[in-house]
């Protein structure tokens, strides 16, 4: 089973510099969900001091990974083949944080879902879906 330290370093040492960049952090993660969370940021935010919807479409995406990696109880390669993300309020505040688990593990494919809030007032800012491929 993953706790957050090593799956901070998975991140760290797995993923590309622009998604690092967003500074995320891994503050929980088990068999039923992860938990991500990114500073807002000026290199994030577009006019308004709002977090592009590009963002918070890769918090969702890695957050989800992260989801599947406890499910399965080890950080294994998995494909995005599909990834929709609805946005629902302007994405503001000190930080957003994502919580993402699996709803389904088939033997190929791992299905998730995530729900984006932002920080400190906890309004729901997004929610996404998506498929992962099991690359194994």
């Amino acid at each position: 089973m993953l706790d957050p330290a090593t799956a901070q370093r998975l991140l760290e040492e797995n993923f590309a510099p622009w998604v690092q960049a967003l500074q995320p952090t891994i503050t929980a993660i088990g068999p039923d969900e992860a938990v991500l969370e990114i500073p807002v940021t000026s290199e994030i935010a577009r006019v308004g001091g709002i977090v592009c919807g590009q963002a918070l479409a890769t918090l969702a995406d890695t957050s989800m990974v992260f989801a599947c990696a406890g499910r399965l109880g080890a950080f294994k390669p998995v494909a995005t083949t599909n990834l929709e993300t609805r946005f629902l309020s302007a994405a503001r505040g000190d930080r957003v944080r994502c919580t993402a688990r699996v709803i389904k593990a088939g033997r190929a494919l791992l299905f998730a879902e995530a729900t984006l809030i932002r920080l400190p007032d906890a309004v729901p800012v997004a929610a996404a879906s998506a498929t992962f491929y099991l690359a194994e």
